[in-house]
């Protein structure tokens, strides 16, 4: 059964991101998105599993929002990005999927994660 999870680092403080409000979607045939969960990173900046024990995640096309606005204000720091969506694809039912961010005030990356 396919997993979905997720951790933020920012890479400006070098430690975990915690505290990012994200929502996960899933796209629909007719290309509106659907809001599957919402979680918030918790003090190791990890979302481990956005929906509930057993629920499987389908093949399809999913997009992750974070909101970076949030955190940065948070920490009293002023960002240029607000938010950053990562749209990916997840096509074999029995796998686990990672989408971790890499964050900074200025930038940041992502890259499926293991």
């Amino acid at each position: 059964m396919s997993t979905l999870s997720t951790h933020v680092l920012d890479t400006n403080r070098g430690r975990p991101a915690s505290g990012v409000p994200i929502t996960l979607e899933l796209q629909g045939d007719s290309g509106e998105w659907k809001q599957l969960a919402r979680g918030v990173t918790n003090d190791d900046g990890r979302v481990r599993d956005f929906l509930p024990q057993g629920a499987r995640v389908e093949p399809g096309v999913y997009r992750m929002a974070f909101d970076t606005g949030a955190y940065f204000r948070a920490l009293g720091v002023r960002g240029f990005y607000p938010s950053v969506t990562v749209v990916f694809e997840l096509t074999a039912p029995d796998e686990h999927y990672h989408v971790p961010l890499l964050l900074s005030p200025f930038g940041y990356s992502t890259y499926r994660g293991s």
